[in-house]
């Protein structure tokens, strides 16, 4: 039921389960996955206003994979330029909204790996997890994506699914 309505719902939905936790603590972060895509940018001005409101640090997750390349392409990849495009792609999404946010604490981890696997692990150290709901493969826009329904069912903590504007979809 809560995937459906995430999927389908024009406005944000925040899906709270498992054990109820206080995760009230200041200790504890907003987290936002960054797709790096214009699509992402919903989630990240959600994300950004829930920690400000909740008067605590944001920390925006972006990963990238190995998996898309070759292992025969592999060795000739220079990898530490990629691992900087991924920062400079990360940065430049978050760029815009330091500006609004100016008081805002933001930290921003680009890791190697699955976007799932990335925010299920940090999940449990934060009190909301926000995500946006488009795909980004060849039906984006018509399918929930991936990541959003991973962390549905994954996330210790409660998860947020903000979908990209619907005027925008391609």
């Amino acid at each position: 039921m809560a995937v459906s309505l995430a999927a389908h719902a024009a406005c944000p939905v925040v899906v709270v389960r498992g054990a109820e936790r206080d995760r009230s603590s200041a200790e504890l972060p907003v987290l936002v996955g960054v797709d790096g895509s214009p699509d992402s940018e919903a989630a990240v001005a959600f994300a950004y206003e829930a920690a400000s409101v909740r008067g605590v640090p944001l920390v925006a997750v972006h990963t990238w994979s190995d998996l898309m390349f070759d292992s025969r392409v592999s060795p000739l990849i220079d990898w530490e330029a990629l691992e900087t495009g991924e920062r400079e792609l990360l940065a430049e999404r978050l760029a815009g909204w330091t500006g609004k946010y100016p008081d805002g604490q933001v930290r921003r981890l680009v890791l190697r790996g699955l976007a799932a696997h990335a925010l299920v692990d940090r999940a449990d150290r934060a009190q909301l997890l926000v995500v946006g709901s488009r795909g980004r493969g060849h039906l984006a826009g018509l399918m929930f994506g991936s990541v959003s329904h991973a962390v549905l069912h994954r996330a210790p903590c409660p998860v947020a699914v903000v979908r990209a504007d619907l005027t925008q979809v391609r």
